[in-house]
C-alpha cells in the first residue's frame, strides 16, 4: 500500500524535476516566446495596447514684423517760420 508520506515524496521529486526543467536555458533562435498548444504549434503573444492618439502639433506663432525690422530713423526738423507762423522743432 502507498502511504501519504510516499505521495508526498513522489510529488516533491516530481515538482523539483519539473521546475528544473523549466528553469533550463534554451535558444534564443525564435523573434518571439508564447505558450505552446498541442505539439509544435506555437501562438503568438498578444499585445493589447490603447488605441494610437493623435496630437497636433504646435503652433507657432511669428513674431510681429517689427521685431525684425528696426523703427524708422527720424529726423529732427528745427524751429524755423513756415507761412507767417513760428514751428517749434520736432521730429518728423
Amino acid at each position: 500500500m502507498i502511504t501519504a508520506k510516499r505521495i508526498a515524496a513522489i510529488g516533491a521529486v516530481a515538482g523539483l524535476a519539473a521546475l528544473g526543467v523549466t528553469a533550463l536555458p534554451s535558444q534564443a533562435n525564435a523573434w518571439w516566446r508564447g505558450p505552446a498548444i498541442g505539439i509544435g504549434v506555437w501562438v503568438p503573444p498578444v499585445v493589447i495596447a490603447p488605441a494610437p492618439v493623435y496630437v497636433p502639433p504646435p503652433v507657432y506663432y511669428a513674431p510681429p514684423p517689427a521685431a525684425y525690422y528696426p523703427p524708422p530713423h527720424r529726423a529732427w526738423v528745427p524751429a524755423h517760420w513756415e507761412n507767417g507762423y513760428w514751428v517749434a522743432g520736432h521730429w518728423v
